[in-house]
């Protein structure tokens, strides 16, 4: 016999888990649409050429990379970025510009695993591709902040509180070219980027062990991601720090004016917060970066992370193609929800359970349910005539909300007994009047 058994890094969903997850998608895609953007998909598979290099040491070290059978160097997908940019690259003369998508789909990461992080995991991204303008950035911040709001189980308690970290990859890069280590970019920020992981001290010691790198450079660095006080108090701060560094300035201004057209919309100042210390660990970022913390479970990490990218596609196309966009952790979101106390347990998507028990009257519990359904009311038949008591048991483990009894009796007089499964009590009604009572409660 085999052992059943799933890897390391990878899972299966019992209905229970399922059904949060489809309802936080089906949550996503109404805002995603409302926004004006448009579905894609692309494949899980992608040539080697693609991946590699894209992200960042650490990604090209977890890729999930192979032979084909035709002796082609393939590799999994690790996030939706970056095959949007082959996308967006090879289907250019067919997409208007700007072009809006949003993408679900899985990727993976052969990574170590812990809460809320595997190697098997489903992004939610949203994209603008063809456009400089900040307004798409300002966008973005205004999207994540529809999402973490509208994000709806019929939870015990509301949603968590929750900030959105807002930084910019010129002000970063400006500190750096101001200090002559411009050329250091790439492991400065990538060693910047773990500074919540592994502490100020582990980063700075991995900073020097950068080939030219002084102490005097390094500590400037940390200087700058450790501004704390009111946005106002940390934007006065950076344009004294970044004076005279044209880059520096530009992302200075670019922060300056996402947080004021954020304010102009009613998000509370305490919602958007700009942490310097926020890098972003992937090379393509060029811009605005956000991260977004749960207040009640910061440990979790982000649960919607991106940023502007404006030459991620120059690899694959002469084209221009900047873009600017996030994505939704939904696995890490959903378990710190789980952990949290906010997910009800169900393993169905509908309330009512029509048991089976009058063998001669098949034919009108069919019709009953279909009668049911065509109202709008969703209900499961249970397949064999099994005790009552058999039957209700299995309601109850399923989470339905009512069970509609119609036994001989029942039937001769047209009636049936509308059992709430939650409080156990039952309500007599005429079976027309069963649609009515079923949608009022």
């Amino acid at each position: 016999m085999i052992t059943p058994r799933t890897l390391k890094g990878f899972r299966d969903f019992l209905p229970e888990v399922m059904l949060p997850r489809e309802n936080l998608i089906e949550t996503a895609t109404k805002i995603f649409r409302s926004y004006g953007f448009s579905p894609i998909d692309t494949p899980a598979l992608e040539y080697l050429e693609i991946l590699q290099g894209k992200g960042s040491d650490e990604t090209d070290k977890q890729l999930y990379k192979f032979k084909d059978h035709g002796g082609r160097d393939v590799g999994l997908r690790f996030d939706l970025t970056v095959p949007l940019a082959r996308y967006t690259a090879q289907h250019f003369a067919e997409l208007p510009m700007p072009f809006k998508r949003y993408h679900f789909g899985k990727v993976w990461r052969g990574e170590n695993t812990q809460a809320g992080r595997y190697r098997e995991f489903t992004q939610c991204d949203f994209d603008t591709i063809g456009t400089k303008s900040f307004v798409s950035d300002i966008e973005t911040a205004l999207m994540i902040n529809d999402l973490m709001e509208r994000i709806d189980f019929k939870t015990k308690k509301p949603f968590t509180r929750f900030k959105i970290r807002v930084n910019n990859r010129k002000v970063l890069n400006g500190l750096l070219d101001k200090h002559g280590i411009s050329d250091k970019t790439t492991p400065i920020l990538r060693a910047l980027d773990k500074i919540g992981k592994i502490g100020k001290e582990a980063v700075f010691n991995e900073m020097i062990g950068t080939d030219s790198v002084t102490e005097k450079q390094a500590a400037a660095v940390l200087e700058l991601t450790e501004l704390r006080g009111s946005n106002e108090s940390i934007l006065k701060s950076l344009q004294q720090i970044l004076s005279g560094n044209v880059l520096g300035e530009k992302g200075v201004t670019e922060l300056l004016e996402l947080f004021q057209s954020v304010l102009s919309f009613g998000i509370s100042p305490d919602r958007i917060i700009i942490d310097v210390s926020i890098a972003r660990g992937l090379d393509y970022y060029t811009g605005t970066i956000y991260e977004t913390f749960l207040d009640d479970l910061p440990e979790i990490g982000s649960v919607c992370s991106g940023g502007r990218y404006d030459n991620l596609a120059e690899l694959y196309t002469k084209q221009e193609l900047p873009g600017v966009g996030a994505s939704l952790g939904l696995d890490r979101l959903l378990t710190a929800m789980e952990e949290l106390g906010m997910i009800e347990k169900v393993s169905t998507p509908i309330e009512v359970f029509l048991p089976y028990f009058a063998e001669d009257h098949l034919a009108d519990y069919l019709k009953f349910a279909t009668e049911l359904r065509s109202q709008g009311i969703g209900v499961e038949l249970y397949p064999e005539t099994k005790k009552l008591g058999q039957q209700l048991k299995y309601a109850d483990k399923r989470g339905y909300r009512f069970a509609v009894i119609i036994g001989e009796d029942e039937f001769r007089q047209h009636k049936c007994q509308v059992k709430d499964l939650r409080t156990g009590k039952s309500v007599e009604c005429l079976q027309e009047e069963c649609i009515n009572f079923i949608s009022l409660h």
